[in-house]
C-alpha cells in the first residue's frame, strides 16, 4: 500500500470566495473528519495517523476549518466560521450525506450540523468535548492552560498545555512541540485563537449565553437522528468524562466507549483500540 502523505492528500476548494483546504484519501462512502481547537491544531495533525486504516474503507475527507492557519483566515469566532463551512464544503463536493468523526470542537460542530441538517449525517462519532460539565469544574484544566497560552504565548505554556492533553507525556515529542509552536504563533492563527479563547471573550460569551433566549447546543442533542458513538479518554483533563452524561442520556441512538489510560486525543493515544471501536461502529449494518 502506498504511504499516505501530507502533500499527496492535500486538496483545496474555493467556497464563496475563500479557500478551504482538506486532505483526501481512500475510496468508498464519504467520511468527514473534523478537527479540534487549540494551539497549532490542524486536521492533519489530529487524524493523519488514522487515515491508513480508514482510507481502506472510506473516502476520508479531513477538513481544515477557517482560521486555524491552513484554510483561509476568518474574522469571525472560529466556531461560528466552522459550522457553515461544513455544508458549504459538502455542497462543493456534491455530497448529500456523510458519516462524521469530530474531535472536541469538531465533535460539537458535527453534532450541531446533525441537529440542523439531520438528513446529511448518516453516523456521528465524537472524541471528547461534547456536552457540558456536571460534576467537574468548568472550564477544565486543559482549557484554562489554553487560555493562559492564548493570552501570553510562550513555549513553556504550550508544553504545559500539550501535557494536559495526554495521559502519557511521552506522546508530546520535540517534533510535536516545534510543529505546534510554529503554527500557533502565526499572527493570523493567534488572532483567531484569541477570538475563541481570550479570557474576556469567554467571560463575555458566558454572560451572553445567560441572557440569550436560545437554547445551548447541548440542550438540543435529542434532535440528532444519526446513530452516534461517543468516545472518551477516561483521564481527559480538557473535557472531563462527566461531560458525556448529557449526550449519553439525550441522544436517541447513542453508545459511549471510554478508553483507559487516555487523555483528550483518544484517536492518537489509544489509536489501535479507538480505530477498532470506531471502524466496527461505522461498518455495522443497520
Amino acid at each position: 500500500m502506498t504511504a499516505i502523505t501530507h502533500e499527496d492528500t492535500l486538496r483545496e476548494l474555493d467556497v464563496a470566495g475563500r479557500t478551504l483546504r482538506y486532505h483526501e484519501a481512500g475510496d468508498g462512502p464519504p467520511l468527514l473528519m473534523l478537527h479540534g481547537s487549540g494551539p497549532g491544531v490542524t486536521g492533519w495533525r489530529n487524524f493523519a495517523g488514522n487515515l491508513e486504516l480508514f482510507s481502506q474503507h472510506f473516502r476520508c475527507l479531513v477538513l481544515e476549518f477557517p482560521g486555524f492557519g491552513v484554510s483561509d483566515a476568518t474574522d469571525q469566532h472560529p466556531m461560528a466560521a466552522a459550522l457553515p463551512a461544513v455544508p458549504a464544503f459538502l455542497d462543493a463536493l456534491d455530497l448529500d450525506q456523510v458519516a462524521v468523526i469530530g474531535n472536541s470542537m469538531g465533535g460539537i460542530v458535527g453534532a450541531r450540523f446533525a441537529i440542523e441538517q439531520p438528513e446529511r449525517v448518516s453516523r456521528l462519532v465524537t472524541v471528547g468535548g461534547l456536552g457540558r460539565s456536571i460534576f467537574s469544574p468548568s472550564p477544565g484544566e486543559g482549557i484554562r492552560l489554553l487560555i493562559d497560552f492564548t493570552e501570553d504565548p510562550t513555549r513553556e505554556k504550550l508544553v504545559r498545555w500539550l501535557h494536559s492533553m495526554v495521559y502519557d507525556p511521552a506522546i508530546v515529542t520535540e517534533e510535536m512541540i516545534e510543529e505546534r509552536w510554529a503554527q500557533a504563533t502565526d499572527p493570523e492563527t493567534l488572532a483567531a485563537a484569541r477570538r475563541m479563547y481570550g479570557r474576556g471573550v469567554l467571560e463575555g460569551a458566558a454572560r451572553a449565553a445567560e441572557a440569550s433566549p436560545e437554547a445551548p447546543y447541548w440542550a438540543l442533542l435529542h434532535r440528532i437522528k444519526a446513530r452516534t458513538l461517543i468516545t472518551w479518554g477516561r483521564d481527559d483533563r480538557v473535557s472531563p468524562l462527566d461531560m458525556s452524561l448529557v449526550p449519553m442520556r439525550t441522544i436517541r441512538d447513542v453508545e459511549l466507549h471510554v478508553f483507559p489510560n487516555c487523555g483528550h486525543w483518544a484517536m492518537i493515544e489509544q489509536k489501535a483500540a479507538w480505530e477498532s471501536t470506531v471502524l466496527a461502529f461505522l461498518t455495522r449494518r443497520d
